[in-house]
């Protein structure tokens, strides 16, 4: 075990600001208010001073071999892997390098239908070949979680060929697979398995918590310290144990589509957020799960409200659960997931991550406290009896895993016409379609767009989400392969 009290980088960057160079070199506000006067006026001007160029005594991202690289390995042996990257592109640049470090174009990879944007431009750029299971559904709450053993055996039966299984670890709502079957059935089939644990990065620092991937035998993992793990937005870490996947392969990966102008920023709170976590994690996490608890109690008290947790685990989709993904089931109320997140946010002055038709989802982490955690039950209370409404059943329309009639890549350098979404049944889609948060596709490129397809979205706009993806910022129309 390293000392993880270590923080190489960040101690170089401070060097750097009190060193007070004199600078001719990039970036152009050269560390003074001159430069860039309104934003240091509120900020302050020591973010200037440490917002630095790379060069010998910072090292550089691209070929670390001096301060960067020993925060990388502080990194890894925080996480249990061999190496570490370090990204400044957010976790979804984790994404694409792992899916294109382990599938050459043509070849297949087995990913849940219900896997972030992230990993289908990952499809587009590797022109891998997808074969999509089916996560397993909580009818209740209406949500999507985890995926089981025996769909993935039946996905390997029926493509031996595959190179590698992604996954999600955990799902949004905090499900969790049995991520130690599914890695064992597939390493005896010589498959890697690359895990999206982009909402997973505080599992390792507390022994409460489900073991993360890299530590049960993962080759690949993309996590963002930024969402619970304390780092500025936009940074993550890309972990990797070799044996399926080289070192220098990922490497090459990375350099071909993350910037080579990192910000020392985001990179200095990486090497923080991991020493505080791997320093102060397990007695922050131990109370932060008492308040998690008593806020679940006390929500499961008010008529019509469930906020769920471990009693979820079923053994299938939910082999184990994240308590730090506070769940709130709401529709009994006669709210919508989507009115609720509108009210806390406008009249409580709360920001939740994500709401669905069910349900809304807050997220707490390393930052938190147990005063606002305890405002925001105080404010579910108080809108419940407030906004109640006549309990109502909305129609939950499930997504079946759509027929890929060409791959993602093809698709998405095809010919294409623009036809009103109404009219787009059958035709092949050229553009994905999501809600975002959580940025989870309903239609991608090269998939046959369907009646429940075009009824989820026209569900959706309804309650007022916020949808992307198409040229069309309405999205009212969509292009599909074709000309005109």
């Amino acid at each position: 075990m390293k000392n993880q009290n270590e923080t190489p980088l960040f101690d170089a960057l401070k060097n750097y600001q009190k060193d007070n160079i004199i600078s001719f070199d990039v970036p152009g506000h050269k560390k003074n208010s001159k430069g860039l006067a309104e934003f240091s006026e509120v900020m302050g001007e020591k973010i200037l001073q440490m917002d630095a160029n790379s060069m010998k005594q910072l090292d550089h991202l691209s070929n670390p071999t001096g301060v960067i690289k020993k925060a990388e390995e502080l990194m890894a042996d925080a996480y249990g892997s061999d190496h570490s990257f370090f990204l400044v592109n957010g976790t979804t640049s984790g994404v694409q390098a792992m899916i294109m470090s382990a599938v050459k174009p043509g070849e297949k990879i087995i990913l849940p239908r219900n896997a972030h944007k992230s990993a289908v431009n990952a499809l587009i750029l590797s022109a891998a070949i997808p074969v999509y299971i089916q996560p397993e559904i909580d009818s209740e709450l209406g949500i999507s979680t985890g995926i089981s053993v025996k769909n993935l055996e039946e996905a390997i039966a029926e493509n031996p060929d595959a190179k590698a299984v992604f996954l999600m670890n955990p799902t949004y709502y905090g499900a969790i697979s049995n991520l130690s079957k599914i890695i064992n059935l597939s390493h005896r089939n010589g498959m890697a398995v690359l895990v999206d644990e982009a909402h997973g990065a505080h599992l390792p620092f507390s022994e409460e918590l489900p073991k993360n991937a890299m530590k049960l035998g993962a080759d690949m993992a993309a996590v963002s310290l930024h969402k619970t793990g304390g780092s500025l937005t936009q940074s993550s870490a890309l972990l990797l144990n070799e044996g399926f996947i080289g070192y220098s392969s990922v490497k090459t990966v990375l350099n071909l589509t993350q910037t080579t102008s990192a910000s020392y920023l985001l990179m200095g709170s990486l090497d923080v957020a991991r020493k505080n976590l791997s320093v102060n994690g397990e007695k922050r996490f131990r109370e932060i799960l008492q308040w998690l608890r008593e806020a679940r109690e006390r929500l499961n008290k008010i008529d019509g409200i469930y906020a769920f947790g471990k009693e979820t685990i079923d053994g299938n989709g939910t082999y184990a659960f994240d308590e730090t993904k506070l769940g709130i089931n709401v529709n009994k109320t006669g709210l919508s997931g989507f009115e609720v997140y509108d009210i806390l946010r406008d009249e409580y002055n709360i920001q939740v991550e994500l709401a669905d038709t069910y349900n809304i989802l807050a997220i707490v982490s390393v930052g938190d406290t147990r005063e606002n955690l305890m405002a925001l039950v105080d404010a579910i209370e108080d809108l419940v009896e407030k906004h109640r409404e006549e309990p109502f059943t909305v129609k939950c329309i499930p997504l079946c895993n759509p027929k890929i009639i060409v791959s993602p890549r093809s698709a998405f350098y095809a010919e294409k016409k623009v036809v009103s979404l109404k009219n787009a049944v059958g035709e092949i889609s050229g553009e994905s379609i999501m809600a975002y948060p959580p940025g989870i596709p309903i239609v991608t490129p090269g998939e046959k767009i369907t009646q429940e397809m075009i009824d989820y979205i026209g569900l959706l706009k309804e309650e007022r989400t916020v949808l992307t993806g198409t040229e069309d910022p309405e999205v009212n129309n969509i292009k599909v392969l074709g000309m005109n």
